[in-house]
């Protein structure tokens, strides 16, 4: 079986690279020979992933108003109100590759949650149209999310492997037959341990992970994330790790989190992780924090599968329905008003520390379970992919 995977941003999100990652160690432990071509809108970013089997250039092709094609998009559009021309030039670099693969992935978990996909529509109808078998792999989309252009669209996958189960219940409430519930596959990644760095306090560091994206959305939230890390220095002797887990330009953890790290370096408990470690080697380091406190989704799923109790930072229904499976509860996760509230972040981290070993022992009972969901993702492929 040769599948493709597409829709996939590039590996400076380790978010990106993480569901990748395990996805491809999950079906080639599953399905025997098969073979993964990676789409990527940044594919030099990628050449990390050794499982990988074909890593092809899937960025966008802008098509000139003053070309051949740009004068037929225009014609097509203004004759039919048909914008498929166009999006199937624009997006020819995934397209094309379509006819050399069996199934056709669509990755990147939330790509749902961002309004109208007009090129995914487009690719995945192309899919459908040269007999091909099309899932959206271990998605979460909202309510709020939701259009009847988006619909049509989902009804036109073969599966759609829901990661959560809010996702998958409100799917099933839309009518949609094709759904089937699994689990993260970044759940089942593996981790690189590499040397600790100076001012790692082993058993008592907490993890700190902040995010452009929460900040953008309410600029009090700094505030109050200054005001937690404060709160710690003063009220613990634990180390605090600034960790980030996304470096791409204009969305970029590190250069947020540095600028924590300077105010704070007197105090000599706070340090700033790398900003090129891979998915692997920042697991390797979350999954040896006495606690994680994070806004990115995958930074937070390396820490619940390392059994590491996690406050989660501006949920959106992909946290809010991990956390549900993983607890039976929607448990310390803050919605992005209640984080810019400092007593709100404060009072849910302190309630983290208080219930710290029986937290654990959910997420010891929780994991495995988890993860054998993260692996009926690969049963549900085989039976769509016969």
């Amino acid at each position: 079986m040769k599948i493709m995977m597409f829709a996939h941003a590039g590996s400076l999100n380790r978010g990106c690279e993480a569901i990748v990652r395990s996805s491809t160690h999950l079906i080639k432990e599953k399905i025997a020979g098969a073979k993964v071509l990676l789409s990527s809108e940044r594919p030099e970013t990628d050449r990390i992933l050794d499982k990988v089997d074909e890593i092809r250039d899937g960025k966008a092709q802008p098509v000139s108003k003053y070309s051949i094609d740009g004068l037929l998009s225009a014609l097509s559009y203004k004759l039919r109100g048909d914008e498929s021309y166009a999006l199937g030039k624009i997006h020819k670099s995934v397209i094309r590759h379509i006819p050399e693969v069996d199934v056709c992935l669509s990755i990147g978990g939330d790509n749902y949650c961002y309004g109208e996909q007009p090129g995914w529509y487009e690719i995945d109808r192309q899919v459908k149209q040269r007999g091909k078998k099309l899932v959206l792999w271990g998605c979460s989309i909202g309510e709020e999310d939701m259009s009847e252009r988006k619909l049509a669209d989902l009804r036109l996958f073969d599966l759609i492997l829901a990661r959560e189960t809010l996702t998958y219940e409100m799917l099933k409430a839309k009518g949609l037959t094709n759904v089937r519930l699994c689990a993260d596959a970044a759940f089942t990644m593996e981790k690189e341990e590499l040397p600790l760095p100076s001012g790692w306090q082993t058993g008592n560091t907490v993890g700190f992970n902040f995010s452009p994206l929460v900040w953008k959305r309410n600029e009090q939230s700094r505030e109050a994330a200054r005001a937690l890390l404060t709160h710690i220095l003063d009220t613990t002797d634990m180390s605090i790790a600034l960790t980030p887990h996304v470096v791409e330009e204009g969305n970029n953890d590190y250069e947020l989190l540095r600028q924590f790290e300077q105010e704070f370096a007197s105090t000599g408990r706070v340090f700033l992780l790398p900003d090129h470690l891979n998915a692997t080697q920042y697991k390797g380091y979350i999954a040896r924090m006495r606690f994680f406190v994070g806004a990115r989704t995958h930074a937070t799923i390396a820490a619940y599968s390392s059994l590491v109790p996690t406050l989660v930072l501006g949920y959106s229904v992909k946290s809010k329905g991990i956390a549900r499976d993983l607890f039976g509860e929607e448990k310390l996760v803050l919605a992005i008003d209640q984080i810019a509230d400092p007593g709100r972040l404060i009072a849910a981290f302190d309630e983290m520390v208080g219930e710290e070993e029986s937290i654990k022992a959910q997420l010891a009972e929780s994991i495995p379970r988890i993860k054998q969901m993260s692996y009926k993702a690969v049963d549900y492929l085989c039976e769509v992919a016969g």
